[in-house]
């Protein structure tokens, strides 16, 4: 099946073919892989589209490929040299195939732009907001567990939150909003917006989403707010009536930044077959309550040095994905059992925490 739409009598027009389900779609100049396969409505993986995270990687077959935004940082020198390109940053110089993952199970979903009321803000932990937003108008958000939504502010910018809370949850979106030194927005949710108040957001977006199709155990492993994502999926799940053993690691530097502890050790409670296991980065902190020491990644692996015979999710700050993501596969976790989201700055926020870090260092 192909996706074709008209780009101009003079524009050069490249198409792309993916191999395993011979879709083809094009290409417009300047546009990624990625970019024309969403305009097309093909899910291929991605998270922070950046060009840092490597979700979207796949494997280039025949033709070219440039990076004219970002350089591929997320592609090792191995990888390059066996031709795998990230498709969120690699712009096709002419036709090209590719060996990719696609996630169908997301296709069918719209998209949609729509206002929401806050229903329900509480203070989480000491820099985290828990929010509920619920549709002003009919019409609903709909959304696979571990999708992310955008908040559009009045400027036209956009601030990425996954959605914390499970579409068979009907209380409505549940968000995890940790407030940072130099995050405008951030700053607003935690001091400012109000019970009553509206937002714009759309979505959903992502292909952070469970995978149904097989019996073995899961690993999840989650990085501060990475906890969102993983608790929608991880409910989700539990509502199936899974028999699947489900191991839960969450990774935080104190204890008040597991800030989600009880809802987590209540899954325990009433699932015999799920594990959790929180990690703190902290020993000080750890010795003192008693919990593991250590990186979150870390203790996955000691506790499976074998993950062959598993399907692991993670979720959590760029740092953790860089330090986990080829050490896991080392592991034996084939690549594509591997799902992750990696949290990413917009690019003026990551300037203004900056800016903010060194004003607090006197930089």
């Amino acid at each position: 099946m192909s996706w074709f739409f008209p780009l101009g009598d003079n524009a050069l027009v490249h198409t792309v073919t993916l191999k395993a389900s011979g879709h083809r779609f094009n290409v417009a100049p300047g546009e990624t892989v990625l970019e024309a396969a969403q305009r097309a409505g093909i899910a291929l993986p991605y998270s922070c589209q950046g060009g840092v995270c490597g979700s979207c990687k796949a494997t280039l077959l025949q033709g070219a490929c440039d990076y004219p935004r970002n350089p591929p940082v997320a592609l090792s020198a191995a990888e390059q040299v066996r031709h795998s390109i990230l498709t969120c940053q690699a712009v096709p110089l002419g036709d090209i195939t590719i060996a990719s993952r696609e996630v169908a199970s997301v296709e069918d979903i719209p998209r949609v732009r729509i206002q929401v009321l806050v229903s329900r803000k509480e203070r989480l932990a000491p820099d985290v907001i828990g929010l509920r937003l619920v549709p002003v108008h009919d019409t609903p958000l709909r959304w696979l567990p571990g999708q992310y939504l955008d908040i559009v502010l009045e400027d036209g910018k956009r601030r990425p939150f996954s959605i914390a809370s499970s579409p068979a949850d009907d209380h409505g979106i549940e968000l995890h909003v940790r407030h940072v030194a130099g995050g405008g927005f951030t700053a607003y949710v935690d001091s400012t917006l109000a019970v009553g108040d509206t937002l714009e957001i759309e979505g959903p977006k992502g292909t952070f989403v469970p995978r149904e199709d097989t019996e073995r155990p899961m690993v999840f492993m989650a990085g501060g707010t990475g906890f969102a994502p993983i608790k929608a999926i991880v409910e989700h799940f539990l509502a199936l009536g899974t028999q699947r053993s489900i191991t839960v690691y969450w990774g935080a530097r104190v204890e008040p930044d597991l800030y989600d502890r009880e809802r987590a050790e209540g899954w325990v409670m009433r699932h015999p077959g799920l594990t959790f296991i929180p990690v703190l980065s902290d020993a000080d902190e750890a010795r003192q309550v008693g919990m593991r020491a250590g990186l979150v990644h870390e203790a996955v692996l000691e506790d499976w040095p074998d993950l062959s015979g598993v399907d692991l999710y993670m979720s959590g700050p760029p740092a953790m994905i860089a330090a986990s993501r080829e050490r896991l596969v080392a592991a034996g976790l084939p690549e594509d059992r591997l799902y992750f989201d990696s949290f990413e700055y917009a690019p003026d926020v990551l300037a203004s925490i900056l800016a903010a870090r060194a004003g607090i260092h006197g930089l």
